[in-house]
């Protein structure tokens, strides 16, 4: 009987298993691939533009084309509008794609695309306009300052003397002022070009008092407030420093000297951790890029507070949320400019990207990021003019533009290409170029730090008939 019984049990325990079997369904993947359009357009002239875009997965099978699709029609483009393919995806998942036979002072729109066997994926739509004549946007370059030999001298012009000149501000009258980063001293170029000093004494220390005997550790960016006193990143020690606008007074205004990370009353309590960039807004709020601490952070009401970042470092775009905690990440960010909307522009280094924070706390990137990097390089300094244009300096050897319209102009100088030249477009070269600024005539100045110079870039069109 229990034979019979343990039999039954074991043929039931089978005719299960081979139903079970029998009902299990085999399933074919069958995902397309996933891709994202470049985020701003490349050298758009009358009749060609470049844009691209990163494949984020391949799906179930090999990429059989990839590519853009645009029209000036169409504001959803499709394989059924104009198209063009770029190299099958092999090592990398960027590509990039030049337009060619476009219309003049026409608005086309454009999105990447990738399509495998089982089907085509598109990423989001950039919309760009050709220009209105045959010409091409470049940057003339010269050396307005700075002999290139490091040391330190005042003087006209060439005649002077910097030793890496890092952080740059210019004045509502064209001044410009400059972080001398290895002679520890703040230095004015007069609009005649005379180069004189402000404050340090050229001793790496920190000591607050009369400008001439003030000592200063690696200062680097810096700005001026609408009173004309100046604000600097002094990276080596840690505090923002600010020099009176009659220049006879150095004194803190805010951080303890500490190498650390603490909110609160700017004098004495609050820290920062290689402070590189500073900025103003409209509400005379001092908005700081904390590079070592991968944040961003405000003074107001002397008062320090985090606006964005983290500690740890990384690339998120966010919504600023202090209740959940999402702050967004960074990546050794470096400089900071803010436009007249107060959206602050961020120099993200070590992301290769432009990042933006709304005044409503939404972070996005503008250029550049993951899959991008090339795009604008290693930022290490950027400026708003004032219509909106981002002036940006790449270290690898090159001054960008990015529009208002979002669209990227290599304006002088070549990627990863270092030297000394002046001249017109790549025929410029520089050498780990870092602070930049631009005067109200939209004449752009920059550190050339290696190069030991003050190098002014005028945007030129230049005709292509």
């Amino acid at each position: 009987m229990k034979k019979l019984l343990l039999a039954t049990i074991l043929l039931f325990s089978l005719l299960i298993i081979i139903i079970g079997s029998g009902c299990k369904k085999t399933t074919t993947p069958t995902d397309i691939p996933a891709v994202t359009t470049q985020d701003v357009m490349l050298d758009v002239t009358t009749t060609t533009a470049q844009s691209g875009g990163t494949i984020t997965s391949v799906g179930s099978s090999a990429i059989s084309d990839n590519g853009i699709v645009y029209s000036a029609t169409n504001p959803l483009p499709t394989l059924a509008n104009s198209k063009v393919s770029s190299p099958l995806i092999t090592t990398s998942y960027t590509f990039t794609t030049n337009i060619t036979s476009l219309t003049a002072n026409t608005t086309y729109y454009v999105r990447a695309y990738a399509t495998n066997q089982y089907g085509t994926a598109y990423g989001a739509v950039v919309k760009f306009t050709t220009s209105s004549n045959l010409s091409s946007v470049a940057g003339v370059v010269t050396t307005v300052a700075g002999s290139g030999n490091p040391g330190f001298g005042d003087g006209m012009g060439t005649g002077a003397q910097f030793n890496n000149p890092g952080g740059l501000a210019v004045d509502a009258q064209g001044n410009v002022y400059i972080s001398d980063t290895f002679n520890n001293r703040i230095r004015k170029m007069g609009t005649d070009g005379t180069v004189t000093t402000i404050a340090g004494n050229g001793t790496a220390g920190y000591v607050d008092g009369p400008s001439g005997t003030a000592e200063f550790y690696a200062p680097a960016g810096l700005t001026l407030d609408a009173s004309g006193n100046i604000y600097v990143a002094d990276f080596g020690n840690n505090v923002i420093r600010k020099i009176s606008a009659d220049g006879t007074t150095v004194s803190t205004f805010a951080g303890n000297g500490y190498a650390a990370f603490v909110d609160g009353a700017a004098a004495k309590v609050a820290a920062f951790n290689g402070p590189s960039g500073v900025a103003f807004d409209s509400k005379g709020s001092l908005f700081v890029v904390d590079q070592n601490n991968n944040m961003i952070r405000k003074i107001s009401k002397a008062s320090v507070s985090l606006v964005a970042g983290l500690l740890p470092q990384g690339y998120v775009n966010a919504t600023v949320d202090s209740a959940t905690g999402v702050w967004g990440y960074f990546r050794h960010p470096c400089a900071i400019a803010i436009d007249a909307n107060d959206n602050l522009y961020i120099a993200d280094r070590g992301n290769s990207a432009i990042r933006e924070i709304t005044p409503a706390g939404v972070i996005t990137t503008v250029a550049g990021g993951p899959g991008q990097t090339a795009l604008v390089g290693l930022p290490s300094g950027l400026c708003v003019d004032k219509v909106g244009n981002i002036y940006i300096t790449d270290e690898s050897g090159q001054i960008i533009e990015l529009t208002a319209a979002r669209t990227l102009y290599d304006l002088a100088g070549g990627a990863n290409v270092s030297g000394f030249a002046d001249g017109t477009g790549t025929a410029a070269q520089f050498n780990q170029p870092q602070g930049i600024g631009v005067d109200a005539n939209g004449n752009i100045y920059v550190a050339d730090y290696s190069n030991n110079r003050i190098r002014k870039v005028v945007v030129t069109t230049i005709n292509n008939n």
